[in-house]
């Protein structure tokens, strides 16, 4: 096991989500675990989201004091960033068999569905690059679908850090979307009749020719099938990528 001097830099809830490091050696309740301060944060956020999770409010759910979980994890930033990491969980395994196109696009399809079981996620602040034991196997499991490709290194990371951005972008606007139709107490079908009829109120051909055009094709009107956008949003960024690869080949 590492010890203070193991060199990474990384914080010690890190390391010990690494394996690094041993649990407290004068923890102040032998039952109190890394793991289960994490899964009770991951449940309060699930519950009653994020905005719930508290260093207090977990020690109240395990049911020690507050300074008890300051031996495990320093700060709560730390604790978001293991939470973030529980809730994205290992990555499936790939299929080497694929193609890079169709590895990628299972990737992609993974990464949105490990997000859609705790929507709250993309909530939480990206306070730098992959450090944790799930977020780096995810950044493996990207880059090995492009492993045969002729992208340089660099333009992999490029292409990796594309699509995760396209995904939780595309996740946290649907979510948004969700949540806020549940406030409102109506269909997505509803509201989205409703904007429709909004906008044909304070818009005209003149000056709004684009958007009287999409009235008009009734396009605003309904919202398309739950996966029409992410699919239509990642293809056109595959067919870029897919040109990269064939031009760099």
């Amino acid at each position: 096991m590492a010890t203070e001097e193991s060199g990474t830099g990384l914080p010690t809830s890190i390391e010990a989500a690494w394996g690094l490091r041993e649990r407290p050696g004068k923890g102040p309740r032998p039952g109190l675990t890394l793991g289960r301060i994490v899964d009770a944060a991951v449940g309060i956020a699930s519950a009653d989201g994020l905005g719930a999770v508290s260093m207090s409010r977990v020690a109240a759910e395990l049911g020690v004091s507050t300074m008890s979980l300051y031996r495990y994890v320093s700060a709560k930033d730390e604790l978001l960033t293991l939470m973030e990491d529980a809730a994205y969980g290992a990555p499936p395994p790939g299929d080497p068999a694929k193609d890079w196109r169709a590895g990628f696009t299972d990737w992609a399809w993974s990464l949105r569905t490990a997000l859609g079981r705790h929507p709250w996620v993309v909530n939480v602040p990206i306070s730098g690059p992959p450090s944790t034991p799930n977020s780096v196997a995810w950044m493996e499991r990207g880059l090995a679908c492009l492993r045969h490709t002729h992208l340089s290194e660099n333009e992999k990371i490029s292409v990796l850090m594309l699509v995760s951005g396209f995904v939780r972008n595309e996740a946290r606007l649907t979510f948004d979307i969700l949540a806020a139709t549940r406030r409102s107490g109506d269909s997505l079908e509803t509201s989205m009749a409703a904007w429709a009829r909004l906008l044909g109120k304070l818009t005209d051909a003149e000056r709004f020719p684009a958007v009287t055009a999409a009235l008009q094709a009734g396009e605003l009107d309904t919202p398309g099938g739950p996966d029409d956008e992410f699919v239509f949003g990642l293809e056109r960024i595959l067919d870029g990528v897919e040109a990269l690869v064939s031009a760099r080949s």
